[in-house]
Formats: C-alpha cells, structure tokens, sequence
C-alpha cells in the first residue's frame, strides 16, 4: 500500500461514519458548530475535564475541558505527540464503559489496537470533533474537516450542539474523547500494509487510536480547572 499522504487522504476519502466502529489556523471558531437531535434540556451546567493519554506507543497526549449547558458543549482541548500534516480524526464516543483501553485489547495480536478493539472500551462515535460543519457520527471520517497540524501537536476548539444521549454521558461520566492516527514505523505518513478495519482502502494507521481520555466532571470553578490543566480554556462558564 503506498504511503498516505494527507492530499491523497482527502481526494480519496468520503464522509463517512466510524461508528462501526484555544484556537489554531487549522481549528474552526470557538462558535461555529452544527446540531445534533434531542432535547436534554436539564442536568443545568457540567464541567468536566479530560487527560489523553497515549494508545498504541504513538507518543500522543494532551489536555482539555468542555461545559455542558442543556445540550451546547463549549469544548477546549490541546493534543501533543502527533503525527504532522495529517489529518487527525477525533470524536465524543458514548455508550459503553467509558474508559479508555489498554494495550491488552489488542485481541489480534498485531501489535495495534485498533478502533473496533477499542468500542467495548469507549463505545461508538457521539459527536465528530470537526473543525467546521456536521458534528454528527456521519462525519466520522470526514478528513478534510479534521486538524492537520503544521507541527506535531494542535490545539481545538469549538461550540457546537450535541445529542440527549450525548449529553446524557457527559453528565454520567462516561464520554471518552479519542483521537486518531498513529505513525507507528515512523515513516511520516499512514502507511503500510496492513488495512483499516473500518475501510480496508485505508492503512490500518489512519484509523487507529492515538491518544483516549475519558472526561470526568469537575465540581470546582474553572479558574481552578485551568490551574488543574496547566492551560487557559476560555470557555466563558460565567456565561448565561
């Protein structure tokens, strides 16, 4: 398979979902999103913070909150450790354990747990993390709306519209936020033979986990959460 280049990786590939499975030049505005479906008007404000830490040896880690208001998520993250200039899909995964797994998932012994070994773990796609349009799990892999840093590390954020169950999770503590895309022969693309398992026109890299942090709620103030992360978030909690 030939390396993965990142203007091959958007030519080729549609917006497609993974549920089968602050700001930067490449980050969307803070409030620009898209909407989800469902109500989850109560639950009042949640906070909750999030720690990535790496998958699959790639080096990747980072840092980030949301709040929850009803159903609008102000979300704030900066990731580390990543492969340059590719694209990075990323999303909210909802619906089973809520943690992040280890590299004991890797139940087909390549060495590589891939993102279906992952979902007992996180669960299937909630939200698409994109830096502009569609939020929903349809825009799973729509790579030309995903970060690809410059550099080996970027920053998000955005405002954007989520679903009740959603929602329903981050309030429950069980919402993990993954991000994707792993170098591991560190060739400087997603290469190699082996293919995805979600699209097997894809490299196995492409899709596989780099980084996974499950959010938990913080009950202090967010001075106090941008202390606890070392950033500043900016995600105006005081806001009605």
């Amino acid at each position: 398979m030939t390396a993965f280049k990142t203007k091959a990786l958007r030519a080729a590939v549609p917006a497609l979902a993974l549920g089968m499975a602050l700001a930067s030049p490449a980050v969307a505005s803070a409030h620009e999103g898209d909407h989800g479906t469902g109500s989850g008007r109560d639950g009042g404000t949640t906070v909750a913070k999030v720690q990535l830490r790496q998958l699959n040896h790639s080096g990747a880690f980072g840092q980030g909150a949301l709040v929850l208001r009803g159903n609008q998520v102000d979300i704030a993250f900066r990731v580390r450790g990543v492969l340059a200039d590719a694209p990075h899909a990323q999303h909210i995964h909802i619906g089973a354990q809520g943690r992040c797994p280890t590299q004991r998932a890797d139940t087909s012994g390549d060495g590589i747990v891939n993102t279906i070994e992952g979902h007992p773990f996180y669960g299937h796609i909630g939200t698409s993390l994109t830096t502009n349009g569609d939020t929903s799990p349809a825009s799973g892999l729509a790579i030309d709306r995903f970060p690809t840093p410059d550099g080996t590390s970027y920053n998000y954020r955005r405002t954007i519209t989520v679903t009740a169950d959603v929602a329903t999770n981050i309030r429950n503590g069980t919402a993990v936020l993954v991000v994707h895309g792993i170098d591991p022969n560190r060739s400087g693309a997603y290469d190699g033979s082996a293919p995805s398992d979600l699209d097997p026109s894809l490299p196995l890299e492409a899709t596989s986990p780099a980084a996974c942090g499950a959010f938990q709620t913080w009950k202090g103030g967010l001075l106090g959460l941008n202390l606890d992360l070392g950033i500043d978030l900016d995600l105006g909690l005081g806001r009605r």
